[in-house]
């Protein structure tokens, strides 16, 4: 492989990276009510004793334990779908799988289940609540 052709492949990836960072800021500025990071940062722990949590739950179906358990595997591996080093889009992935995920428990277990185990604040639990909704129940 040539010169050439090596920086013709950073200069694109460069390029998208710019490019998606322009496109994260223009929705952060249109969009206030969007999670900073520093704001999903604070959310971690208490997500995470959230799934587990209701994983440990035997009054929360076994469907959706084995769902969190999963969750909980695979946010502990080292093997993502997209590698955690490539800036942005590395905790991306993590992030639309557990809200997905989410959105699974909150369907089958209901609101009451999340908020029976939400270690954290009220504020905290409706930004989980609000991202774990499906679009059509969002306000």
């Amino acid at each position: 492989m040539s010169w050439e052709t090596v920086a013709g492949i950073a200069a694109g990836l460069l390029l998208a990276y710019a490019v998606l960072l322009l496109l994260l800021w223009w929705y952060a500025r249109r969009h206030p009510e969007t999670v900073t990071m520093k704001d999903a940062l604070r959310l971690l722990p208490d997500l995470l004793r959230l799934i587990k949590g209701l994983a440990a739950d035997r009054t929360v179906a076994a469907g959706v334990r084995v769902r969190l358990v999963l969750l909980l595997a695979y946010l502990l591996s080292p093997i993502d779908l997209v590698p955690d080093f490539i800036p942005v889009i590395g905790y991306a992935d993590d992030a639309v799988i557990v809200a997905l995920v989410l959105r699974s428990v909150l369907k089958r277990a209901g609101p009451g289940a999340l908020e029976k185990h939400w270690p954290g604040s009220r504020s905290g639990l409706d930004i989980i609540l609000k991202t774990a909704a499906p679009a059509r129940q969002r306000p």
